[in-house]
C-alpha cells in the first residue's frame, strides 16, 4: 500500500537499523497516545521527552552524521532515502516534534558543508550526546532577504572577534548545542557563518515568537566573542552553504506534508464511513465518493512524486543539478497539494474537523506552516519558472535515473558547490515519460501541454508580463504540473502501478491545468492570442464511471478503519 500505516509498516524496504529507528519511533507515539499528544499540544508543553527518546536510541546521531565523522559505525551515515521516512513518521503524528529535527538538519548544514573539521568533530559528539541544533539566518526586519542581513561580526586582532545583532525565527534557538549563525563582516562586508552557544552570557534567548510546543525563538548576540575556531566558512562559501543547506532541509516539509495529511485521511475516512444521515450512509454520497478520491488521489501522487524527486537528489552531481528543479517542487508544490487534501477532508468531516480529540485539529492548523517555511511559495515558483525554456526547448543528454534506495551517504548534498547559473541547468526530454501511454486521461494532458509549448513559442508573455510575479506564478502552475505529471510516470513505469490510480490522478491534474490555464486567461494583462490558447487548454477528463465505482472501493473505501490511533 502506497500509504503509511504505522500498525502495519515493517520497513522492509531499510536495513535493520533503520528499521528499527523507525519502528522504535512509531511505538514512542502509539504508546504515548493520542490523548497525551493532544494534552501536550493544547499546553504548549516542550518535548523534552521526545528529545531524550532520540538521544536514548541515537535517532540525530544515527541518521544526521554524514559518515566521514561517524567513528566508524556502519550505520551511520546521511542517508536521504530513509530520511524521508523518518520525516513522514514524525509529520503523521506531530508536526512539533518534526520541527525540532528538521531545524537540526537545517542547522547541522553549514557545520558538516562548512571548512572547520574541529567543529564538525566536535557536532559528531554532540549528535551522540543528544544534543539538538538550530540555524541562524533570518532577520526580524528582512525575513529571507540575506542580502540585507544586519548581524556583524567585528574583527578584532589575532584571530578574534565580536559578534552582535538579532536573529528572528529560529526554531531550537532555546536549547541548541550550536546555532549556525550567518552574519557580515562589519569592515569587509563579506558574509560569514560561525556556531554559538545559547548558554553564554553574551546570548540573549529573547522570546518565542510564536505560541506552540515547539520554540521559535528570537535571539541576540551582545558583543559575543568568536574566534576563528568558532567559524565555518567566509565569504561566497558562507553564501552557498546558505543556499545549499536550505536546498537539503526544504526538501523534509513535503515529506511532513504526506504525514500529515495520511493521518488526518485515515480519521476522516473512519469518521465518514460509520455516520448515517438521511437513512444513508454518509460515504454512499456521490460528492463524498467524489471529495474522498481527490483527495486519496492527491495524497497518493505527493508521495510518488517526493520519492521520484527522492531519487535524483541523491543522484546528483556536478554534472546533473536536476534536482534543484524537483528539489523545490517537493517544498512548494507537494506542500500546497496537503493543503488542498486537507480542504478536501475538512468538506468531508466539517464541524468534527474542530474538535479537541480528533488529530484533525492539528492538521488543519500544522499543514498550512509547510507552504510558509523555508521560502514561500512565491520564492519558490520564481526559482522553478528559471528552468521552464530549458525544459522546454532546450533538452540534454542523462543517464536513466534508478530507485535510489541504497543504504548510502549522500555526499553531494554537502559539496553542492555555487548556487549560480541555474538557468543554464538541461534536464532530459519530458516527453520520454509521456511517451508510450495509453491511459485516456494522460492522452488528454498531453494535448494540453502541447498548448502550452505553443503559447510559450506564440504568445510569448511580454517584457512587462516577465516583471508581473502575478502572471508568472499561475505560468508557472502550468509549467509544474507538466513536471509533475513526468516525474509520476517514470513512477508508474518503474513499479508498474495501476491505470485506475494513474487514471484518477490525471483526472485531477487534467482539472488543475484547466483551472490554471482560466487564471491566465483572466488576467488584467492577458493577451488575445493568449487568451485564446488558454481556452484551448481548458479540457474535462475522460469520464470512465466503472473505472470510479472501482477504485472507490479497491483502493479509497478500503482504507476505512484501518488505521486508529492508540487512545
Amino acid at each position: 500500500m502506497t500509504l503509511l500505516n504505522p500498525k502495519k509498516e515493517k520497513f522492509d524496504h531499510l536495513d535493520p537499523r533503520s528499521r528499527e529507528i523507525m519502528l522504535k519511533t512509531i511505538e514512542y507515539f502509539e504508546s504515548r497516545g493520542k490523548k497525551q499528544l493532544k494534552h501536550d499540544s493544547h499546553e504548549r508543553i516542550w518535548y523534552d521527552d521526545f528529545i531524550i527518546f532520540m538521544k536514548e536510541n541515537q535517532v540525530m546521531a544515527t541518521l544526521l552524521t554524514p559518515e566521514q565523522y561517524a567513528d566508524g559505525d556502519p550505520d551511520t551515515r546521511w542517508d536521504t532515502f530513509r530520511i524521508c521516512d523518518f520525516n513522514e513518521i514524525l509529520g503523521f503524528y506531530n508536526l512539533s516534534h518534526w520541527y525540532t529535527w528538521q531545524v537540526s538538519i537545517l542547522g547541522l548544514g553549514p557545520i558538516f558543508m562548512g571548512k572547520n573539521e574541529a567543529v564538525k568533530k566536535k557536532t559528531a559528539q554532540m549528535l551522540k550526546d543528544g544534543g539538538i541544533f538550530a540555524f541562524g539566518l533570518s532577520e526580524r526586519a528582512h525575513g529571507a532577504d540575506l542580502y540585507s542581513s544586519e548581524m556583524m561580526l567585528t574583527p578584532l586582532d589575532e584571530g578574534k572577534y565580536v559578534a552582535d545583532g538579532g536573529k528572528y525565527y529560529i526554531g531550537n534557538a532555546n536549547k541548541a548545542s550550536l546555532v549556525s549563525t550567518f552574519a557580515k563582516n562589519s569592515e569587509t562586508d563579506e558574509y560569514v557563518f560561525f556556531v554559538v552557544d545559547p548558554e553564554h552570557p553574551n546570548y540573549d534567548l529573547v522570546q518565542n515568537v510564536v505560541n506552540w510546543e515547539g520554540y521559535v525563538a528570537e535571539y541576540a548576540l551582545n558583543g559575543y566573542p568568536i574566534t576563528d575556531d568558532d567559524i565555518l566558512t567566509t565569504g561566497r562559501d558562507a553564501w552557498d552553504s546558505s543556499l545549499n543547506t536550505i536546498n537539503v532541509g526544504k526538501f523534509n516539509l513535503g515529506w511532513a506534508s504526506i504525514g500529515i495529511a495520511t493521518h488526518a485521511f485515515y480519521e476522516a475516512i473512519n469518521h465518514a464511513s460509520h455516520r448515517n444521515l438521511f437513512g444513508k450512509w454518509v460515504t454512499d454520497f456521490p460528492h463524498i465518493r467524489q471529495l474522498f478520491t481527490d483527495a486519496y488521489t492527491r495524497l497518493v501522487a505527493m508521495k510518488l512524486f517526493a520519492q521520484r524527486a527522492t531519487d535524483y537528489l541523491r543522484s546528483a552531481s556536478e554534472t546533473d543539478r536536476r534536482y534543484l528543479l524537483f528539489n523545490p517542487m517537493v517544498k512548494m508544490k507537494v506542500t500546497t497539494q496537503g493543503e488542498e487534501v486537507i480542504n478536501l477532508l475538512w468538506d468531508v468531516i466539517a464541524a468534527r474537523g474542530f474538535e479537541k480529540d480528533l488529530y484533525f485539529e492539528m492538521a488543519v492548523k500544522d499543514i498550512r506552516a509547510l507552504p510558509k517555511l523555508e521560502g514561500t511559495v512565491h520564492v519558490n515558483m520564481a526559482l522553478i519558472i528559471k528552468f521552464m525554456a530549458n525544459y522546454f526547448f532546450n533538452p540534454g543528454e542523462f543517464p536513466e535515473i534508478p530507485l535510489r534506495n541504497d543504504p548510502k551517504n549522500d555526499d553531494f548534498l554537502f559539496d553542492q558547490g555555487a548556487t549560480k547559473g541555474l538557468g543554464k541547468i538541461q534536464f532530459h526530454d519530458f516527453n520520454k515519460a509521456y511517451s508510450d501511454v495509453k491511459l485516456e486521461n494522460v492522452k488528454i494532458f498531453v494535448q494540453q501541454i502541447e498548448l502550452l509549448k505553443e503559447f510559450l513559442m506564440t504568445a510569448t508573455p511580454s517584457a512587462e508580463q516577465a516583471k508581473n510575479i502575478d502572471f508568472l506564478l499561475s505560468l508557472g502552475e502550468l509549467f509544474t504540473l507538466v513536471v509533475y505529471g513526468q516525474l509520476l510516470l517514470e513512477k508508474y513505469k518503474m513499479e508498474n502501478l495501476e491505470d485506475d490510480l494513474m487514471e484518477q490522478i490525471f483526472d485531477f491534474m487534467v482539472r488543475d491545468f484547466s483551472k490554471f490555464a482560466l487564471q491566465i486567461y483572466s488576467k488584467p494583462d492577458s493577451t488575445e492570442k493568449q487568451m485564446a490558447l488558454c481556452m484551448k487548454m481548458v479540457k474535462k477528463p475522460f469520464v470512465d464511471n466503472e473505472r470510479f465505482l472501482r477504485f472507490w472501493n479497491n483502493q479509497v473505501f478500503a482504507l476505512k478503519d484501518t488505521y486508529e490511533m492508540n487512545q
